[in-house]
């Protein structure tokens, strides 16, 4: 009986200790699940920061006016994260290989499954570049899952909608403007090609989001009249009239830095044999801009940028912006031929699409359908 009692003793002491150690177990399991999820997102937070950090030593912000300066952030991020290689084409059928066209705008897509998508989209764009042009996709990835994450998931919510995904990849990515217009129009507009209005609201609160992104919110942050500045007297706006209006010289002022991203993208390796009349440099790049007042007086864009003036001239006059050089000759010749009708006056911004919006494709022709 007392072996019995003695045999029960020890089993209960035994099973107490396989259950403190599984316990213990548990909870190392627990606290090691935490450190790791902790360490991923102080990683994440790092990688976020690095970004901005590298933005800020590009001393960005000593530029004078909001819109290059924010164009000038923006074409850096785009840069930096080798969105400028992936052309506007190549992410629409990124969108259609996800399946992304066949859900609802305002569905939600987890943290896990844009890193997917933003993975196959840098996997493909290494499978189209040469050996020697290969980009670190790794990296890449990292860096634009999280400016994405920090600038329309602050809250933390671990997820994004598909509309702030596919608003913010067509307008950063690489291409043309008018195709990228042509991209976002097919998100915003009816089966009959015709924009609605609240959609076309939508795109400007999740894209204005962008330079709030890089802390000039306050000078193009969304407000609830930003639509109707953009289209104050029409009510029906089809394609053409869309491209008209984001086209124009000068855009609508919550956009103007969207043309002008691009332009800086066109002008990084223009070179203008012409001394700056500030700093004197013998030659530009980028842009070169000419006083309209002052006879013979050019700054280059680092000057023009930072509000340097001297002599007679003054930051009041109107400056005009050129992203080409043209010699005397060659410009007085241009302006001959254009006064004798020989050139024509004006040319279109775009050329004109037809209303009526393609059906979907499984291909990606260059034609827009919806996406």
């Amino acid at each position: 009986m007392k072996q019995e009692t003695h045999w029960i003793r020890y089993s209960l002491y035994i099973i107490s200790v396989v259950l403190h150690w599984s316990d213990s177990n548990n909870e190392r399991m627990r606290t090691d699940r935490m450190i790791e999820e902790r360490s991923k997102r102080g990683k994440a937070m790092v990688e976020r920061r690095q970004l901005f950090i590298e933005m800020r030593g590009q001393n960005f912000d000593v530029i004078r006016l909001s819109t290059y300066r924010t164009a000038c952030k923006l074409r850096f991020v785009q840069k930096r994260c080798n969105l400028h290689l992936v052309d506007v084409w190549n992410m629409i059928e990124a969108f259609r290989d996800s399946g992304l066209n066949t859900m609802d705008h305002n569905a939600e897509i987890n943290v896990s499954r844009l890193e997917t998508i933003v993975s196959s989209i840098y996997y493909q764009l290494n499978k189209r570049l040469p050996t020697m042009h290969q980009i670190n996709v790794e990296q890449s990835i990292s860096l634009l899952l999280n400016f994405m994450v920090a600038t329309y998931d602050s809250e933390g919510h671990g997820k994004l909608s598909i509309f702030s995904m596919k608003s913010m990849l067509a307008t950063m990515c690489g291409g043309k403007i008018v195709d990228k217009l042509r991209c976002i129009f097919s998100q915003i507009s009816d089966s009959n090609g015709v924009m609605a209005f609240a959609k076309f609201d939508q795109f400007l609160h999740e894209v204005l989001k962008l330079p709030t992104a890089v802390f000039e919110g306050p000078s193009f942050g969304y407000t609830e009249h930003s639509v109707r500045t953009c289209f104050p007297q029409q009510k029906k706006i089809l394609l053409n009239t869309f491209l008209d209006i984001l086209m124009a010289d000068p855009p609508p002022q919550c956009l103007v830095w969207l043309p002008l991203m691009h332009r800086l993208a066109n002008v990084e390796n223009a070179f203008h044999p012409v001394e700056c009349s500030y700093c004197r440099s013998e030659s530009m790049m980028g842009f070169r801009y000419r006083c309209q007042q002052c006879h013979g007086y050019q700054l280059c864009q680092s000057c023009f940028w930072r509000g340097h003036a001297n002599g007679p001239h003054s930051n009041q006059h109107q400056m005009k912006e050129h992203s080409s050089w043209k010699s005397p000759a060659k410009t007085l010749s241009h302006a001959i031929s254009k006064s004798l009708g020989c050139v024509p006056i004006g040319e279109l911004p775009h050329p004109l699409f037809p209303e009526q919006l393609d059906k979907p494709q499984d291909s990606v022709p260059h034609t827009v359908g919806r996406i």
